[in-house]
């Protein structure tokens, strides 16, 4: 699971630096307190649980909490959620195509002007309304041939759903 780029992408996005996936790991090993994992990693115990509590905020850790008979201390005991990491990721990829979708019907259905300088770019609707000049300089706006944004978007669409099978096919 940890060699898919688009679980490090998320883990890291939680996570904030790549090294503390280390503490995602530990937990995949069966690491599962805090203390360990601080051990394991050499991560600072503080730093290793604002990152377990990260994770369980963003629903891919979960704990059962204890308390110790001799110490009257609670024992935090941490599960990594796998499952949850496909649901994200699928979320995710479903959330990127439907905006990639939307960007390409918008810009296929669309004339666009643009002002000489590249201050503003605008659909013909909004460039009509303004006389077809720019707001920033005055200057006239022209056409502008959208086929390479267009193929730029669908070239997007294709990696997503790329993406996408693979993360809905590692079931």
């Amino acid at each position: 699971m940890l060699s898919d780029p688009l679980v490090i992408t998320l883990l890291t996005d939680v996570v904030e630096e790549e090294d503390n996936i280390s503490i995602v790991k530990c937990l995949m090993n069966g690491v599962t307190t805090d203390e360990e994992i601080a051990e394991k990693t050499e991560i600072r115990l503080n730093i290793v649980r604002k990152i377990l509590y990260k994770l369980h905020d963003e629903g891919l850790a979960s704990y059962k909490r204890s308390k110790d008979p001799e110490t009257q201390w609670y024992t935090y005991d941490w599960v990594f959620e796998k499952e949850e990491v496909e649901k994200q990721l699928v979320s995710k990829s479903t959330n990127m195509l439907d905006k990639l979708n939307t960007m390409l019907e918008y810009e296929e259905n669309n004339m666009f002007f643009v002002c000489p300088e590249k201050h503003v770019r605008f659909d013909f609707e909004k460039a009509s309304t303004l006389d077809f000049m720019c707001p920033e300089c005055g200057e006239e706006v022209s056409f502008e041939d959208n086929s390479t944004t267009i193929t730029e978007i669908k070239e997007e669409i294709v990696v997503c759903k790329k993406a996408y099978q693979s993360v809905g096919s590692s079931k």
